[in-house]
Order: C-alpha cells, then structure tokens, then sequence
C-alpha cells in the first residue's frame, strides 16, 4: 500500500520529460524500421525481428518512443537490448537510465534498484548520477506499507532519500527528498504510537512506555508528539509516577497548550487533585496563555 495521503509518482511526468532529453532523442518521432507499435493483438507481442541485429540507434530510439506511448515493458526490453548488445557504447550508458525508469513505472521496484544500483557503481561521475539515487531512492519510497505492517520498507527509503540530500544537498531532487523524509519519519512515528497503544491496551506499560518515548526523542517534528506525551502523563499516573506525569503534562502543556491532549492530560490531573484548578473542555476553555501559566505554575 502506498503511503497516504500522498499520490503516487507525483513527478512521472516530469522525469519522463527530463530523460526524454538524454541524448540521441533527435530522431525519437521518426518511424523506427521496423520497430512498429503495437496492434493491440497479442500475437503481434513476439518481435517480427532479431532485435540482436538492430543498429543501436533503433534500439535505443524504439525504447524512447515506446515510452512515450507509455509501453514500458516494451520499452524496458529494447533498453536491456542496447546495453548487451552495445555495452560499450554511450547508448548504453543513457539506457540503463531509461530501462530503470520503465521498470519504476511498471512496478518492478527491484529491477529498477538493481540496474541504478549498477549504473551508480559504474559512473559514479556521471552528469545524471544524482537522477539515479533520487530514481532509486523513489523506489524504496513506493513500497511503503500502511502503519500496520512491518516498516523496514520506509527505513530504507529514508536513508536513501537523506543519502539524495547529503550527496546534492543544492539539487532539486534534493528538495523533494527532503518532503519525503519529513512524511516518512511521521510515518514510522505513526508505527510507533500504534504498537505504543498496544501495548498500553495489555497493560505492559514499560514497553508502552519505550515506545511513546521514541516518538517524543527521535520525532519531534511530527504531530504525533502531543500524543505521545499525553500517552506518557497517562501511564506514569497508573505506575503511580505522580512527579513524572506533572513533569511530561507540563511539557506536553508549554509545547501545545491549545492541544486536545494536553486537555485530557489536564483534566486528568485535576481529577486526581494532583494540580490546582478547574477541568476544561468545550463549554469552559481558559485562553492559551491562561492555560500555559497555568501548567507550568501549578504542576510544580
């Protein structure tokens, strides 16, 4: 399952542009020998010629075009085609590029990782090696599961989108990989707080406890924060932790003092009579400011 709410393969259509401008495109909308589209019959699939014997501008100049048509399987296969027959050949260096983007757009995300993981190794200076780790990068981050599953997936997507950041900090894929990891990190914040629940919900609260306290130290800039603080005033209350729960509410309650967590927390102290002052809620709320002093000079 792709990562909600962000839609798949935002920039397709601009990668597809970009590498439609590698070189030896010039020819990309002549007709390619005999290259021909697709009738639709499946017949018609199994090549006509020995794509062994084709000239490597063919080739490569069919893989363009059938990716304009968006056949990438099509596309893809004639790419594989340039690089065996002409590995040598500047084609082949531009058609490993291509073939792993035809792979991308088809799904086969380990295909796609295993010809940039290559094409990385082989041209290192290459003037679009920066394309191949955010390409390869953007591969990880599709296999990105829902929260309820296993999330080794988005750990490898972060460190290949902060591998992108760290190597062409000024790039432009830099700028969109630094998006990605903002949304992977509240991603595998979200893991956490799930099992954290969980584990509350079994009574094992030190366990709960790790959990909630991850997201509060390595997941500050994700908004589940104020719950995790919230998660943790509630349990140190049930351990009978009376000094830590004020000391987390009132944390929780200087950082997000407009917060329905930190309400909850809040009135849960008031009714335990471990701080001074009223409940709030919906038909008595205190300002902001009220609230603030309040949690900072009652707590203590």
């Amino acid at each position: 399952m792709k990562l909600a709410p962000i839609t798949a393969r935002p920039a397709r259509f601009a990668l597809l542009a970009a590498l439609l401008l590698l070189g030896g495109c010039e020819t990309m909308q002549k007709t390619i020998g005999t290259i021909a589209p697709w009738s639709g019959f499946d017949a018609d699939l199994k090549d006509k010629v020995d794509l062994n014997e084709l000239p490597v501008e063919q080739l490569y100049n069919g893989g363009v075009d059938a990716m304009a048509a968006q056949r990438y399987q099509r596309a893809a296969q004639l790419f594989e085609s340039v690089e065996t027959n002409y590995p040598y050949s500047s084609w082949a260096t531009n058609a490993q590029l291509m073939g792993a983007y035809a792979s991308y757009l088809q799904n086969r995300y380990t295909d796609s990782i295993s010809i940039l993981s290559r094409f990385i190794q082989l041209h290192p200076t290459h003037k679009d090696v920066s394309y191949a780790y955010y390409l390869r990068a953007l591969n990880y981050y599709e296999q990105i599961s829902d929260i309820e599953r296993e999330q080794k997936s988005t750990e490898l997507a972060v460190a290949a989108l902060q591998d992108v950041v760290n190597r062409f900090p000024e790039s432009s894929y830099a700028i969109d990989a630094r998006l990605k990891i903002d949304l992977c990190r509240d991603h595998l914040a979200g893991k956490e707080m799930e099992v954290g629940r969980y584990y509350e919900k079994q009574h094992l609260y030190t366990a709960a406890l790790g959990r909630f306290q991850r997201v509060v130290d390595d997941f500050q800039t994700t908004n589940h924060v104020p719950e995790a603080l919230h998660r943790l005033t509630e349990i140190y209350l049930r351990l009978g932790m009376t000094t830590e729960a004020r000391r987390t509410a009132a944390v929780l309650g200087h950082n997000y003092p407009g917060n329905e967590w930190y309400e909850e927390s809040w009135n849960t102290l008031v009714a335990q009579e471990l701080v001074k002052g009223e409940a709030v809620g919906a038909k008595s709320e205190p300002g902001i400011l009220t609230r603030t002093v309040r949690s900072i000079g009652n707590i203590f």
